[in-house]
């Protein structure tokens, strides 16, 4: 008994490893996420399977760990795969890995193709440290909190992106991070029309809205200067103060600097009250 999790080509056939060929010639329960697309892969691979394929997304993943579960128990080989890349990583897995995992059985994993890290080596920003974030959210409300999280992040920003939604990610990332922020649009990584725009997020904006954008998008950010923060934070402090000095009370001090700064007033709020209690402004 055992579960595998392999990692499938993102789009060039030829990145399959000798042991997904196997494994997928092997295993007698095959968990793939569009069935489909796993046939059109063994296609393209020469590669014969005899397992069962099983339908296995987002939709029914909590259902099916379940069931796979049992086939585990009654001693069998379960294979796990995604339409492109590493199961887990945005697609289903984490699941059935977990549960696996708690009830001791054999878990392996067979490394292969990685949107994350892919994008990251092409896009020529700092890989010794990054976040992935998924995907972006599809709100605008919850998308504008999405990247005003990120605004002070010094590793290098990763996030998968909706063709449809690129530009509306982009002017909210502009808003939270600056225009000048360095950063690279990733699209149909190792199919026949990938293509890599680096530049500024005002250049990325420019580029996406010059045409239609179709197919998978991988979003790559560099991160916010070391000590940003503090740097910023002082900053607003500072000019909170400056504006009571002149006369101005507290809350439209606030009010003044969150629209100066372009940002929330609740940031602006707290640190000032930050700042209040290391005695950094008079109360």
């Amino acid at each position: 008994m055992s579960l595998v999790l392999a990692g499938t080509p993102l789009g060039n056939p030829g990145d399959a490893s000798l042991r997904l060929k196997e494994a997928i010639s092997d295993a007698e329960f095959i968990a793939a996420e569009d069935s489909r697309k796993f046939h059109r892969l063994c296609s393209d691979l020469g590669v014969k399977f005899s397992g069962k394929v099983i339908s296995f997304f987002e939709g029914n993943e909590e259902v099916r760990s379940e069931e796979l579960l049992e086939y585990l128990r009654a001693g069998k080989r379960v294979l796990v795969l995604s339409d492109a890349g590493m199961p887990t990583i945005s697609d289903p897995g984490f699941r059935l890995m977990r549960d696996a995992i708690g009830e001791n059985f054999e878990v392996k994993v067979i490394p292969g193709p990685s949107a994350v890290t892919t994008a990251l080596t092409l896009s020529g920003l700092p890989t010794d440290r990054f976040t992935f974030e998924g995907f972006s959210p599809r709100t605008k409300g919850a998308r504008e909190k999405f990247f005003e999280e990120l605004r002070f992040e010094e590793r290098t920003i990763i996030w998968f992106e909706a063709p449809h939604r690129l530009v509306d990610s982009l002017e909210n990332a502009i808003k939270s991070l600056g225009a000048q922020r360095l950063g690279a649009i990733c699209r149909e990584m190792t199919k026949t029309y990938e293509e890599t725009i680096r530049g500024t997020l005002s250049e990325l904006l420019l580029w996406a809205k010059s045409k239609e954008i179709l197919g998978e998008l991988t979003i790559v950010i560099a991160g916010a200067q070391e000590g940003a923060q503090v740097i910023s934070t002082t900053s607003i402090v500072a000019r909170v103060k400056e504006y009571e000095e002149a006369g101005m009370d507290r809350k439209t001090a606030i009010t003044t600097v969150a629209q100066e700064f372009d940002i929330a007033k609740r940031l602006v709020f707290s640190a000032v009250v930050d700042a209040k209690s290391t005695s950094k402004i008079s109360p």
